[in-house]
């Protein structure tokens, strides 16, 4: 990730704000662990307000300018941005950015961004995950279901043991694909594996037999050796297996299985977590699981289960 922020890549900043952003760029990667794509997002982000704050003033953004801001001048940038047609998402982030790194000045003796903390944050449309049906989502893991592919039969075992993995044990695509061979243990021999997620974090999910035995089975299947430090799921060639290739697998499902589009292999994620839920697991689990930093991103799980139980009460009662 590009992180290096000079004064002339923010013509529209002076130097001292410039050597500011670039130690705030650092502290978020460093002491906040957040992903290089979430910094570059920030920088990006907080780049568009100081340009934007530039051609308002009328002048180059000292840290003395921000200082002066009032809460019109923020919700003229934000009005910009809507202008621009970002979303309110998209918008919601930007001002994060800017109050994170009005915090980091703060804390370091430079300064109150009043402003900031005066305007409200944009209200955004909250769409629900759609998870599959437990039947549907156990059936993703059938490798038979795309028995008439002209495809080997040991890349079918691996999508179907990546695909068991999604929703046995609630992984991000990327959190199964960075699995070493020695990360994972044979059937029999351990039910725990260590997962490493968003900002490097590393937790423990368990993970079902039947995956295991799957997982077992793609490892036996695959032409390709295999060692305990490499990758563990490997495409054609034997380089590591790309997210694409598990999403057209899964796009394949769709077609033989008769699921929706929003049936992709993050939904099995989904489904993992209101499954748990929707069998009495409790929230606090289903955070860990998942590997959610704040229990809040968890509970959007309730409004799922909540919204099929109201699906299942109005087809059902007699009155609804």
């Amino acid at each position: 990730m590009h992180t290096k922020t000079t004064e002339l890549e923010l013509p529209f900043a002076t130097p001292d704000v410039a050597a500011e952003m670039l130690r705030w760029l650092a502290y978020l990667g460093a002491e906040r662990r957040m992903s290089p794509k979430t910094v570059e997002a920030y920088g990006r982000d907080m780049r568009q307000f100081l340009a934007f704050v530039a051609d308002h003033r009328g002048g180059q953004v000292s840290l003395a300018v921000l200082m002066r801001l009032a809460p019109q001048d923020v919700r003229a940038f934000m009005a910009a941005r809507r202008a621009d047609g970002i979303s309110g998402r998209s918008l919601m982030r930007a001002l994060a950015g800017a109050r994170s790194f009005a915090r980091f000045l703060e804390r370091n003796g430079k300064g109150r961004v009043a402003a900031l903390g005066a305007v409200r944050a944009p209200k955004i449309t909250k769409t629900l995950p759609k998870p599959l049906a437990v039947g549907a989502a156990r059936q993703i893991a059938d490798a038979e279901l795309r028995a008439g592919e002209e495809r080997e039969p040991w890349v079918l075992a691996r999508d179907a043991a990546v695909l068991a993995l999604l929703y046995g044990s609630g992984l991000r695509i990327s959190e199964a694909l960075s699995l070493r061979r020695g990360d994972v243990p044979a059937p029999g021999e351990g039910d725990v594996i260590t997962v490493t997620g968003k900002g490097n974090k590393k937790r423990m999910v368990p993970v079902l037999r039947r995956v295991l035995e799957l997982i077992a089975d793609y490892v036996q299947a695959c032409p390709h050796t295999l060692p305990g430090d490499k990758p563990l799921f490997v495409g054609v060639r034997g380089g590591p297996l790309s997210p694409r290739i598990v999403q057209l697998a899964m796009a394949t499902l769709r077609g033989a299985l008769g699921l929706p589009e929003t049936a992709t292999p993050h939904a099995l994620r989904h489904s993992f977590a209101t499954h748990l839920l929707a069998r009495g697991g409790d929230l606090r689990s289903i955070q860990e699981l998942l590997g959610h930093a704040s229990l809040s991103t968890t509970q959007i799980y309730t409004e799922i289960d909540a919204e099929r139980l109201l699906e299942v009460y109005r087809a059902t009662h007699p009155r609804a």
